[in-house]
């Protein structure tokens, strides 16, 4: 199997199905968003301590899931068999938030972004997904979007955001509070 067909030439795509769009359509923006942050998620994955790694690992198959649904025509649903979100899923995010926030100071101001790499680095995984997030509700306007979806990702940006504040304290960063200038 060859990687280019050359189909896409002309500025179509083909959504799963068969069924041609153009590549800017709100579909192809929203699982491209979803894409671009399962590779930041990989660039952390490869830098991360083994267990954050794992956890990166599990975050990054959930969203190639969602974009194999968002990839999906939706004149074909129900015709094809694909991996499924679930709401365990969303549970397991919540779960690991928990987790961490029981070793996190309490949080009286919103952070800078930055202090260690990897730090800066979740804090623009967590943009991207905010970012991925507003393209599929924006497509949700337009066609049918699983609730799951919506759900997963802005609980994902949620657990990005923990995440980095956890990674903060294991690499001895300092959390800069936003204390606005008067």
């Amino acid at each position: 199997m060859k990687i280019y067909t050359k189909k896409g030439d002309q500025g179509t795509t083909s959504l799963l199905g068969g069924n041609r769009v153009p590549k800017h359509h709100a579909r192809i923006d929203a699982y491209g968003q979803v894409d671009e942050l399962n590779s930041w998620i990989g660039y952390l994955r490869d830098e991360l301590n083994e267990n954050h790694s794992q956890a990166m690992l599990k975050i990054q198959d959930r969203l190639f899931t969602i974009g194999s649904l968002l990839a999906l025509d939706p004149s074909h649903e129900g015709k094809m068999r694909l991996p499924e979100l679930k709401e365990k899923d969303i549970v397991w995010l919540e779960e690991q938030m928990d987790e961490m926030d029981k070793h996190l100071p309490e949080m009286r101001n919103f952070v800078l972004p930055g202090g260690h790499p990897s730090v800066s680095k979740l804090h623009i995984a967590r943009c991207v997904c905010r970012r991925a997030e507003r393209a599929i509700t924006f497509l949700a306007e337009q066609e049918s979007v699983s609730a799951l979806i919506m759900a997963y990702l802005n609980r994902l940006s949620d657990y990005l955001f923990v995440l980095s504040r956890k990674v903060t304290i294991e690499t001895g960063a300092t959390e800069i509070p936003w204390i606005p200038e008067q």
